[in-house]
């Protein structure tokens, strides 16, 4: 009795690793047609920014990243501000109008990327009928903020 249930526990040991197998193979199957499906789209590639400065290198302490989806109403303009650290931003929506302190303009709308301007004053204006959706990537620091406003 011992013996059989020994082959028992074997045989369904093995059918299970067997089938545990397959899923394996069938995962490794469908990770591979995914993968052949994939693109990439270069969006911006720049060591300047849109101005067409230089950017700065990078700061020597330990980086943080922050990702900021910013939303901006029709119409509204925001306040002079810079930004300490490298940032790069993705239209999703809007019309969005960007000018320096010392006259550089930009005009961003829905699926443009934008490599900003770094250690300059800007202001930004929602030019557009519908609110503006941006999602920004800040290359910074602990120590530094993201975002320096005039005036303040």
């Amino acid at each position: 009795m011992r013996i059989g249930f020994i082959k028992m526990f074997l045989i369904v040991l093995l059918f299970f690793s067997g089938c545990a197998s397959l899923k394996v193979e069938e995962r490794r199957a469908s990770a591979v047609e995914e993968n052949r499906s994939a693109e990439s789209t270069v969006l911006a590639k720049s060591a300047k920014s849109w101005d067409g400065n230089l950017l700065p290198n990078y700061p020597s302490e330990r980086p943080e990243i922050s990702v900021l989806k910013i939303n901006i109403p029709a119409g509204a303009t925001l306040p002079m501000h810079k930004h300490p650290v490298i940032n790069a931003g993705y239209m999703l929506e809007g019309e969005l109008m960007v000018e320096t302190e010392s006259g550089a303009v930009m005009h961003l709308k829905a699926g443009d990327a934008i490599i900003e301007v770094v250690d300059t004053w800007h202001f930004g204006r929602n030019e557009g009928k519908v609110p503006v959706e941006i999602v920004v990537f800040y290359a910074g620091t602990a120590s530094l903020p993201v975002t320096e406003y005039k005036n303040k």
